[in-house]
C-alpha cells in the first residue's frame, strides 16, 4: 500500500514575511550622481583645454582619412569610425594612470587608441593591413592590441571585451598594482548576457572596474529605445550594487568631470562603477552602412548644436585663443594625419610567412 505523502507544514501565523528590498538596511540604491552633479564641469586650465581640443581634433581628422583610404580601397573588411564620439574617449582616458590602467573595448577603436596616445602611424598601417602595423597588419580595424600600452582591443564579438575587462581587472587586484580597468561597450551590447555575468562577478569580488556604455543612440541601426526596455542604461547595475552615473558625453569636460568622481571611486577600493555616456556618431555604423534609419536633419543637429569639438573651440575663443591659433592647430594636426597616412601606404604588407606566426601561444 502506497504511502499517504506527508502533509506540508503550515508557516507559523506570526512569521514575519521576507523583507521586501527597500526593507533591508544592506540593500542600498548606490548612486555616484549626487557627487557628480555637485561639480558637473571639469575646472580645466587653458593649457588643459587646448590639449582636449588638439586630441579631439586629431581622433576627428584621423577617422575622416580613414573613411577616404576605405573608399579608396586600401582599407578592407569592416570600418567603424568615431566621428562625434570624441569627448568620450578623450574626457575619460586623460584621467587614467597609462602606466598603470588598462582599456578594452569593442571594435569601433580607433579613437580610444590614440586617447591612450598610440602612434597615429602604426594604428593607420594597422587599419591599411601593413607589416608596421600595431597588430603586424593582422588585426586591422577591428582587433587592434597593445599591451606595451595597456591596451587590449579590439573586439569584433559584440559584448565579449566586457567580460575580458572583469579579468583584467581581477588581474590588477591580484597584482595589488594600483590600476584599474576602463572597459567600453555600446548600448547595443548592454542586453548581451555576458555583461551582466560580469557585472556580478565584478561586484562579488569588488573589482576595480569601470562600466562604460557608449550610448551613440542606434546600436548598429536600431534606435535603443525599440531595442532596449531600459534605456536608462546607468540604471543596468543596481541589482548587482553597481553605481551608476549618467553623463553627456558630448561634451568634454562634463566626461572628465565624471571621469574624476568614477575612478576614485574605484581607487578608494569601494568597487566598480557603471557610467553612461551619452553620445552620437555622425556617420553610419560602419563604412557599410548608409544609416536610412534617421535623417539628414538630425545628423546635422547634432553637428550644429552638439558638437564637442564646436564646443570646445568656443570656450577656447571666449578664453581668448584667436581662429589663427586654433586654424594652427587643425593644420599641424592634418599634417600628422596625412603623413600617417604616406607611412600606412609605403609600408610593405606582411611576408606570407607570417600566416604561420601568432598563431598559437609557444610559452607561458
Amino acid at each position: 500500500m502506497a504511502k499517504k505523502p506527508a502533509a506540508k507544514k503550515a508557516p507559523a501565523k506570526n512569521a514575519a514575511p521576507a523583507a521586501a528590498p527597500h526593507d533591508d538596511p544592506d540593500f542600498v540604491l548606490h548612486s555616484l550622481q549626487a557627487d557628480f552633479e555637485a561639480a558637473k564641469r571639469f575646472n580645466a586650465n587653458e593649457d588643459q583645454m587646448m590639449e582636449f581640443y588638439r586630441q579631439m581634433l586629431l581622433i576627428r581628422r584621423f577617422e575622416e582619412k580613414a573613411g577616404q583610404l576605405y573608399g579608396l580601397g586600401l582599407i578592407g573588411g569592416f570600418c567603424h569610425l568615431y566621428i562625434g564620439q570624441e569627448a568620450v574617449a578623450i574626457g575619460l582616458q586623460s584621467a587614467l594612470d597609462g602606466d598603470k590602467d588598462s582599456v578594452i573595448t569593442g571594435y569601433r577603436d580607433h579613437g580610444h587608441m590614440l586617447a591612450y596616445g598610440i602612434d597615429p602611424k602604426v594604428i593607420m598601417a594597422e587599419l591599411t593591413g601593413r607589416e608596421a602595423g600595431i597588430s603586424k597588419g593582422k588585426g586591422g580595424s577591428m582587433h587592434m592590441f597593445s599591451t606595451e600600452h595597456k591596451f587590449y582591443g579590439g573586439h569584433g564579438i559584440v559584448g565579449a571585451q566586457v567580460a575580458l575587462g572583469g579579468g583584467l581587472a581581477l588581474a590588477h587586484q591580484y597584482n595589488d598594482d594600483g590600476g584599474l580597468c576602463l572597459a567600453y561597450f555600446g548600448d547595443g551590447a548592454a542586453n548581451q548576457g555576458q555583461v551582466y555575468e560580469t557585472f556580478n562577478m565584478a561586484a562579488l569580488w569588488n573589482l576595480p572596474i569601470v562600466f562604460v556604455v557608449e550610448d551613440n543612440q542606434y546600436a548598429m541601426g536600431t534606435a535603443s529605445n525599440r531595442s532596449s526596455a531600459e534605456t536608462r542604461f546607468h540604471r543596468r547595475g543596481t541589482a548587482f550594487r553597481i553605481p551608476g552615473m549618467d553623463v553627456n558625453g558630448m561634451d568634454v569636460l562634463e566626461v572628465r568631470a565624471a571621469a574624476e568622481v568614477a575612478f576614485k571611486h574605484v581607487r578608494d577600493g569601494k568597487g566598480p562603477v557603471l557610467m553612461e555616456l551619452n553620445t552620437y556618431r555622425y556617420r553610419g555604423h560602419s563604412m557599410s552602412d548608409p544609416a536610412k534609419y534617421r535623417t539628414r536633419d538630425e545628423v546635422q543637429d547634432q553637428r550644429d548644436n552638439h558638437d564637442p569639438i564646436e564646443r570646445m573651440k568656443k570656450l577656447l575663443l571666449e578664453a581668448g585663443k584667436t581662429e589663427e591659433e586654433l586654424k594652427a592647430i587643425d593644420k599641424g594636426i592634418r599634417k600628422i594625419v596625412a603623413e600617417s597616412a604616406d607611412f600606412a601606404e609605403n609600408s610593405p604588407e606582411p611576408a606570407p610567412g607570417e600566416l604561420y606566426t601568432d598563431v598559437l601561444v609557444e610559452e607561458y
